[in-house]
């Protein structure tokens, strides 16, 4: 029951407050065996009034009305609790592998309640791979895992897959499924199978942007780097810092990693693995999530101070918009100067964000513009004024 998302709770035919319950349940104590059964004639007029449930849990006996525990705040979800005489959940997917790759891509999901399809999480299930997806305008993350299964795709609001991350840590066997819809609804759920708990959620509507081609490839430097020595780095700089949204400009060569503040109040230097050179300035708490994401060991590949960073490690991709620059500006200006004519690249992903990124034949005319797409598609209005240091948007 502590597994459980839903805070009410169907036992036979009565509605019970699980948190309520649950505490109940926990304060008994004396026995690790609970019987639930409906009260009847063997109790007194008082207690088998109206609607009751008979618990008895070692020397306690209680009888529980109807709704106990369900107030007028409690939200309207609910669960069964059913009896099962064996395990018959056939795993097609590791319990922590599923719950660690939610925790990678959920914290990059968008804030906005008025970009409903950028605060769900995209799960495709081609190829046997289960790709997880997520966006938030400024940043892109994706994790594949192997699984057997149908292929099938399905969004996910992120408010419904946070609570189950615990949840599948201390689950023993999982399965998850795509389930289609009957021909009198539409769309697809997701389904995900435990030995004790079934978790299902019915997807969101809306068509997810294009997201493979936002991923940078053919890049001029990278670096391999030990993510915590670079968190406490991030982590002194940002001490320094007069405000949250704290730059980051990230140095390398010459098998060391220089990291400063624009402002030139603190620099961290750590050693790395370099291939070319690097210099891009990023937003400090975008760099502190990226590292915390991948953990461990991760490379960070670079095409130039104005194009997407691509981090990644073990299978796991992380693309983060830079910040842009005077030297990164100018470094665009020229590059566009030199490219021979073609469609304006405002245009180009006006046009993509128009068709919501589905038409496969819609090019971008530069990684800048590529990655507004996104945010254009359904980005609203904002009166917040930028300056010369907030990040490109993706």
């Amino acid at each position: 029951m502590s597994r459980a998302l839903a805070e009410r709770v169907m036992l036979l035919d009565f509605t019970i407050g699980r948190k309520g319950l649950l505490g109940y349940l926990k304060a008994l104590g004396g026995s690790n065996i609970v019987k639930v059964i409906p009260a009847n004639g063997d109790a007194s007029e008082t207690q088998v009034a109206g609607k009751r449930l008979k618990v008895i849990c070692g020397s306690n006996i209680s009888h529980l009305e109807d709704m106990a525990w369900v107030g007028d705040k409690t939200p309207l979800t609910l669960c069964d609790v059913r009896v099962s005489p064996r395990n018959t959940i056939s795993p097609n997917l590791g319990a922590i592998e599923l719950a660690e790759a939610l925790s990678r891509v959920l914290p990059f999901t968008a804030v906005e309640d008025n970009r409903p399809v950028l605060q769900c999480v995209l799960m495709r299930w081609k190829d046997g791979k289960l790709t997880l997806v997520s966006a938030d305008g400024f940043r892109l993350a994706v994790e594949s895992l192997d699984v057997d299964g149908d292929e099938g795709e399905v969004l996910i609001h992120r408010d419904e897959l946070r609570g189950v991350i615990n949840a599948l840590k201390r689950a023993r066997r999982v399965r998850v499924a795509f389930e289609k819809a009957g021909e009198s609804l539409d769309g697809t759920s997701l389904i995900v199978d435990t030995e004790l708990i079934r978790y299902k959620w019915r997807g969101s509507e809306g068509a997810f942007p294009d997201y493979e081609k936002l991923i940078p490839d053919g890049f001029n430097s990278s670096l391999s780097l030990d993510t915590n020595e670079a968190l406490k780095a991030v982590g002194s700089l940002k001490a320094l810092a007069d405000d949250k949204g704290h730059a980051v400009d990230v140095i390398a060569g010459d098998g060391r990693v220089v990291l400063t503040s624009p402002d030139e109040k603190g620099q961290t230097e750590i050693p790395a693995d370099t291939q070319g050179e690097v210099r891009i300035r990023v937003n400090g708490k975008y760099l502190a999530e990226a590292l915390k994401a991948c953990g461990g060991m991760a490379e960070l590949k670079v095409v130039d101070g104005s194009s997407p960073m691509l981090f990644s490690s073990n299978g796991y991709k992380l693309v983060v918009m830079p910040m842009v620059t005077g030297d990164s500006r100018k470094a665009e200006a020229e590059k566009q100067a030199t490219e021979p004519e073609s469609e304006p690249a405002a245009e180009t992903a006006e046009v993509a964000a128009a068709a919501e990124i589905t038409e496969p034949e819609i090019e971008t005319a530069g990684a800048v513009a590529e990655a507004e797409a996104i945010t254009k598609a359904d980005k609203p209005k904002s009166k917040r004024k930028r300056d010369k240091r907030e990040p490109v948007a993706v």
